[in-house]
């Protein structure tokens, strides 16, 4: 079955922490930030078949509760948009035993770069929910295409 692209996709979840707190006792933003961001960037990766990308901008983020130590929260992201050079994404952060929403994004702009460490045009226009798209270098063996 496949998925709605308007839907967000929980995929990746954290178990707070005592080192994922701060001086209240709830979960500290800044991890909160870091999961998001490398999980945006490993989202991008797959859906531009390049393991070179870089966040660009990060909208307005809007803390809506807090987690606790012990809490499970998950981390969504949806496609809004494929630029030329670019992939815009949606984040959303909620509990996973309440599905109260800790946090959302509305804009997390990543580029995609070139050998030149340059913006380069990806070539992609859809979400895929796939693994084809998983960089060459970072796919298993058996996975590469065979030159004889």
């Amino acid at each position: 079955m496949a998925a709605d692209v308007d839907e967000i996709n929980f995929h990746t979840r954290k178990w707070i922490r005592p080192e994922d707190l701060n001086a209240n006792g709830t979960l500290f933003g800044g991890s909160l930030l870091r999961w998001i961001d490398e999980e945006a960037a490993i989202y991008v990766m797959i859906q531009l078949g390049n393991e070179r990308v870089v966040t660009k901008y990060v909208s307005e983020i809007n803390f809506l509760s807090s987690a606790q130590q012990g809490d499970i929260v998950e981390m969504g992201l949806r496609a809004t948009r494929f630029g030329r050079t670019s992939l815009e994404m949606r984040a959303e952060v909620r509990n996973l035993f309440t599905r109260q929403s800790i946090l959302t994004i509305e804009r997390i702009v990543f580029v995609n770069l070139g050998p030149d460490g340059g913006p380069a045009p990806h070539g992609q226009t859809r979400i895929t929910y796939d693994r084809d798209r998983i960089p060459e270098r970072l796919r298993p063996a058996s996975a590469r295409p065979q030159i004889r």
